[in-house]
């Protein structure tokens, strides 16, 4: 499913216009991505958890020359799975 697909399906769900689906969809994606840039955690009961992990340095091989190579320090995003996106 892409955004498209999404918005159509929360328009239906909801009845109301794909406009107005459109606007919810990106405020609803804008408002999570604001708050786990600022490194807080979104919780929502049943679908799931987004977080920020912090990935370690490490070494690893550049495939092209086998050097070794030290990759940085980094922030990346977490999701864990709620209850009900159980398969």
């Amino acid at each position: 499913m892409n955004k498209s697909e999404l918005v159509a399906a929360v328009a239906a769900k909801a009845e109301m216009s794909k406009a107005a689906a459109a606007v919810a969809v990106d405020a609803m994606l804008d408002a999570v991505i604001e708050t786990v840039k600022k490194g807080e955690n979104v919780q929502l009961i049943g679908f799931g958890t987004f977080s920020v992990a912090e990935r370690a340095a490490r070494k690893g091989v550049n495939p092209a020359t086998k050097a070794v190579i030290t990759i940085p320090a980094r922030k990346a995003v977490k999701f864990k799975a709620g209850a009900k996106m159980a398969l």
